[in-house]
């Protein structure tokens, strides 16, 4: 199948070059001319896990192209996937921003030629594909084509293996012939017998923020158990281990944080709130679960002033992570971008690393943030060390080395990554997360 991606971001970039891995033919186009030439010469602009070395497999073997010319791109084209990014508003109302999305179909409308699928696959309220479908009949009114919605359900730093082997294809369609080709375009997982739904468009739209909406939830659930935990001297790991083993309950996103961020959760369950609002309906436990989730990063931030005596003034902070979650360089609403703020206004002086999200850190945390290139650095002369994010490489950490290194011995694990009877036989004051006993 020839297939054209508009948006080389996140999710249109995985999806392209994975299609390209099916055998179809795919085009990625982006307004970006500069992003394109880099892609051009092999140079993936995020990180994610293999992907770069399927992009330069793909482009290679001239499955996989990049342009910014829509008229090279669209005509050919048995599906068109809209993947352009839908960041909540500027004007800080939770809406999504569909500027992009609309844009994207205004410009390739007049190049729809034959019958085409026009599939929505960037996350988007309910209603949306509907919009988009009369944005392209009113520039073009004699295009030959189909709207179709497919949310992704990718998860950053797994995204190749999400889309390999996806627990389900979801499909929203209103005719057989739509229907037919995205069944043909997802084929090559006919042989692991994966699932695909096919609904309405508007079920399809809502589905994706369902699935968020529920997973925050689940995560704003066994954080506040976290600090009830703490509150009553329990151990909020064999909570979630005791309640996950129930098979209606499942162990999966029971794991206490500092809250949860990215590019996904918080946009999408504040969006579905304006939706749900609109229609005169509620969404209180999806409410809740966002007050849930703000209220755990100060938590935090609480957390970590007082294992420092109850003033961070003056006092060296070592952080270990500031992606909102491993294996990506990915800052969107990571739980960093409000707790090390916060205590930076108060007279904490905050060294940190990451293994891939230093570059982007540096663009949204205060100038005053300082970054090392090596984990052990972070301890030095520290009153505490903040483990932030769970990266792999800060799981097997020489404590004993590191002790010598800092002012006051005194490790607060967010991520309750380690056992905290391993780190105080090492000499150190431990403060998890929910670890109350």
């Amino acid at each position: 199948m020839n297939i054209t991606i508009i948006g080389t971001g996140y999710v249109g970039l995985v999806s392209g070059t994975c299609f390209s891995e099916f055998g179809h033919e795919v085009v990625c186009v982006d307004h970006d001319a500069t992003k394109i030439a880099a892609l051009c010469q092999g140079q993936v602009p995020i990180y994610e896990p293999g992907l770069a070395d399927l992009v330069t497999k793909n482009t290679a073997a001239g499955h996989l192209r990049f342009t910014s010319d829509l008229s090279q791109a669209v005509p050919e084209a048995d599906a068109v996937f809209l993947a352009v990014g839908t960041p909540s508003s500027r004007r800080g109302d939770g809406y999504a921003d569909l500027s992009y999305l609309y844009d994207a179909a205004r410009n390739l409308a007049p190049y729809l030629a034959g019958y085409t699928v026009v599939v929505d696959k960037s996350t988007v309220p309910v209603g949306t594909a509907r919009q988009v479908e009369r944005i392209i009949r009113e520039v073009n009114p004699v295009a030959n084509f189909d709207m179709a919605s497919n949310p992704e359900f990718l998860r950053e730093g797994a995204a190749i293996s999400d889309f390999m082997r996806p627990d389900r294809v979801v499909v929203g369609v209103e005719s057989e012939q739509a229907a037919a080709i995205l069944r043909e375009i997802y084929g090559p997982l006919y042989l692991i017998e994966t699932p695909i739904v096919v609904t309405g468009i508007e079920t399809a739209e809502l589905i994706k923020y369902a699935a968020n909406a529920f997973l925050a939830v689940k995560i704003s659930f066994i954080n506040e158990m976290a600090s009830i935990c703490e509150a009553v001297g329990a151990d909020a790991i064999a909570l979630a281990r005791g309640i996950g083993l129930d098979g209606r309950i499942g162990k999966k996103f029971l794991h206490p944080g500092p809250g949860y961020g990215g590019s996904c959760f918080p946009k999408d369950t504040v969006a579905l709130l304006r939706t749900v609002q609109e229609h005169g309906v509620s969404a209180r436990i999806v409410e809740a679960a966002v007050e849930v989730n703000a209220a755990q990063k100060a938590r935090m931030v609480k957390k970590i002033r007082d294992a420092l005596g109850g003033s961070e003034s003056g006092k060296t902070i070592g952080v270990l992570g500031l992606a909102f979650k491993p294996e990506t360089d990915d800052m969107r609403e990571a739980p960093a971008l409000t707790i090390l703020p916060a205590l930076l206004e108060r007279g904490a002086k905050i060294q940190a690393h990451d293994p891939q999200g230093m570059r982007e850190a540096a663009k949204l945390l205060p100038a005053t943030m300082a970054y090392v290139n090596d984990p052990y650095e972070v301890f030095t002369n520290a009153d505490a060390v903040v483990l932030l994010t769970e990266w792999n490489q800060y799981r097997a950490l020489d404590f004993t080395r590191a002790r010598d290194k800092m002012r006051k011995p005194v490790f607060i694990d967010l991520r309750n990554v380690y056992e905290p009877r391993k780190i105080r036989a090492a000499g150190y004051e431990y403060h998890g997360n929910g670890r109350g006993y």
